[in-house]
């Protein structure tokens, strides 16, 4: 497949949120832990940062994507959505996924996928993992998609989180109040370390 033929393949075949809305969310982890499997775990072999939030979390990530970057560290980055090109929510140090990456993770693991089932969002996300670990990052950065306690991206086990301001999103699946909703944010709070800037600097120098 070409590189416009893959991405229409995973639209088509693989459901979006940001295209047909509540019927690609799927709620529960059951399913990336399912996929996760498939790839053997891809994000285990580095460091991570998990940011959460409802504004300001795509901002965040970049930042702090920067910072490690310029700190002399390889860094990956997953965001969402994407503006322009698929390939903007895959990043390391600042330079998108390469096509080639994304025709050939389709067509390679496309028989071991498509038994599961997984939704275009969980499919993303566990293709940037695998390249990740496949350019030897010294950390990834992570976005939330939608939430963070019923999140795909909560399969992770962070070194960092990070959570910026809460706002009412999402309502119909994450609460109808402001703690309800801060709940199922701060659900990503596996990590020991919380962001603040002595935290931080202890991530950093815990990178060697």
């Amino acid at each position: 497949m070409t590189y416009p033929e893959t991405l229409e393949y995973l639209y088509t075949r693989m459901p979006e949120y940001q295209r047909i809305g509540h019927l690609a969310y799927k709620p529960g982890l059951e399913n990336s832990l399912r996929l996760d499997d498939v790839f053997n775990h891809p994000h285990q072999q580095y460091k991570t940062i998990h940011v959460g939030g409802t504004n300001g979390k795509g901002s965040t990530s970049h930042l702090l994507a920067a910072v490690l970057q310029q700190s002399g560290y390889k860094v990956g980055l997953y965001t969402s959505p994407h503006l322009v090109d698929f390939r903007e929510r895959i990043r390391v140090n600042g330079e998108m996924v390469p096509k080639r990456y994304v025709v050939d993770f389709v067509k390679k693991y496309r028989e071991r996928f498509e038994p599961v089932m997984p939704s275009f969002f969980e499919l993303t996300m566990e293709m940037a993992f695998l390249y990740f670990a496949g350019q030897e990052v010294d950390a990834a950065v992570v976005e939330v998609g939608l939430g963070g306690r019923l999140d795909s991206t909560n399969i992770i086990s962070p070194d960092l989180c990070v959570i910026t301001n809460i706002g009412l999103d999402h309502m119909q699946y994450l609460g109808n109040t402001l703690p309800e909703i801060a709940t199922e944010k701060a659900g990503i709070r596996k990590c020991t370390h919380h962001f603040c800037r002595s935290s931080f600097k202890r991530f950093l120098r815990s990178q060697g």
